[in-house]
């Protein structure tokens, strides 16, 4: 009787009045002890409503419906294709939607949905991978701050590669505890040519110099990554760093003449599938027997052969102790060592090899520099004034 009524009522209302007796009709339905005949009414009433000209009668609804596990599931997938700001608090929080009804929403495009879907609790992890894959760049970053949301490592690897240039994207995958070091590196790049393209659009450098001062950037970033990603897991970056192109043989000598020596072992072990175990003991071999078999079915050029060799040797001679300083810092004497012995052999093949070992030469010494400036400084800071006026008279 109360729900006839209504429907008599509602048809000469206007929209505001409809709206506050619709959100009034909803919670009767939840929370008033009605009969059967009286519920069934007002559901069959409510479902005419989705039907009102005004969206407010439609958004009440949604209001009082979204987090009910006992609204009327014909009610809420309607509202959830509803107009975007309708379907915002049914998306982000009716227990009602099935995983495949998220999926399938997201994959309309609708940046709106897309975000009020990636804010919900408990996201699983098929619907956060939905969300990587075609999400705009504002769900995607919603879903990286939703720490109740669970994101697969490829998921995350998703991100990063659709959207990993963006600022508020990249700090907020830099927060995250589960981040990998493939995703680490790959961010690495994404900033690295994001400056580079800044910097040479500002025309403050040539695009050239621009690109390799970022390219060689990166290298280092990613020699001290590597250094510190935990034993076991530096393989799953090399295979990272070898699919995307970049394990170049230039990295792998940087690495070894940074000191960093598991990346090196890692590096030869994936480039010629062999075992870590029997690589670990080739290079750690002091007769050097087997070193060159190994690095030619690695497939890295053979005019490089002799720096890699002279470093090894330089290893061997230390007991593969290396100079103090940051993992991605070059160490000049093992530098020095390897391009001394590389003007030796002065074979014109070899020139590349020779700049680039200039390069790191110099590198290596403006770093140490810098280093024994800072260490200076540091240590005589309280040096007495008084010392300093009278070296100035």
């Amino acid at each position: 009787m109360i729900v006839r009524h209504f429907l008599q009522w509602v048809r000469t209302a206007n929209a505001g009045d409809r709206a506050d007796a619709t959100s009034a009709l909803a919670r009767a339905f939840l929370y008033s002890d009605l009969s059967e005949a009286d519920r069934d009414a007002a559901e069959g009433a409510l479902v005419m409503l989705l039907d009102d000209p005004s969206p407010l009668v439609r958004q009440t609804m949604a209001d009082v419906f979204a987090g009910c596990d006992v609204a009327p599931p014909t009610i809420i997938h309607a509202l959830a294709y509803d107009h975007a700001e309708i379907a915002t608090p049914v998306l982000q929080r009716s227990p009602l939607l099935f995983d495949a009804d998220l999926v399938e929403i997201v994959a309309t495009g609708e940046p709106e949905r897309q975000t009020a879907i990636a804010a919900r609790m408990h996201l699983p992890c098929s619907v956060s991978a939905a969300i990587a894959e075609v999400g705009g760049a504002e769900a995607c970053l919603v879903l990286l701050e939703n720490h109740r949301a669970e994101i697969v490592p490829f998921s995350i690897e998703r991100v990063v590669e659709r959207f990993g240039h963006l600022a508020a994207i990249r700090d907020a995958l830099l927060e995250r505890d589960d981040l990998t070091a493939s995703a680490r590196q790959a961010l690495v790049v994404k900033l690295s040519q994001t400056l580079a393209n800044f910097v040479a659009s500002r025309e403050w450098l040539s695009e050239d110099r621009a690109q390799r001062m970022a390219y060689e950037a990166c290298e280092k970033a990613t020699v001290a990554l590597a250094a510190d990603t935990p034993e076991g897991e530096v393989r799953p970056l090399v295979r990272h760093l070898r699919e995307s192109g970049q394990l170049t043989a230039g990295l792998i000598l940087r690495s070894l003449l940074s000191g960093h020596v598991e990346l090196f072992e890692d590096a030869l072990a994936e480039l010629a599938d062999v075992p870590l175990r029997r690589v670990v003991g080739i290079v750690h071999d002091g007769r050097g027997s087997g070193f060159r078999a190994l690095y030619d079915k690695a497939g890295l050029p053979a005019s490089v052969f002799p720096a890699f060799r002279e470093a090894v040797e330089a290893m061997h001679d230390d007991g593969f102790v290396v100079e103090p300083g940051a993992a991605s810092r070059l160490k000049r004497r093992i530098v020095e060592r390897v391009l001394t012995r590389c003007e030796d052999e002065t074979p014109e093949e070899i020139a590349p090899l020779l700049t680039l070992l200039r390069r790191y030469a110099a590198e290596a010494a403006r770093e140490e520099a810098r280093l024994f400036c800072d260490d200076l400084v540091a240590n005589d800071w309280t040096e007495p004034e008084a010392e300093w006026e009278s070296a100035a008279a």
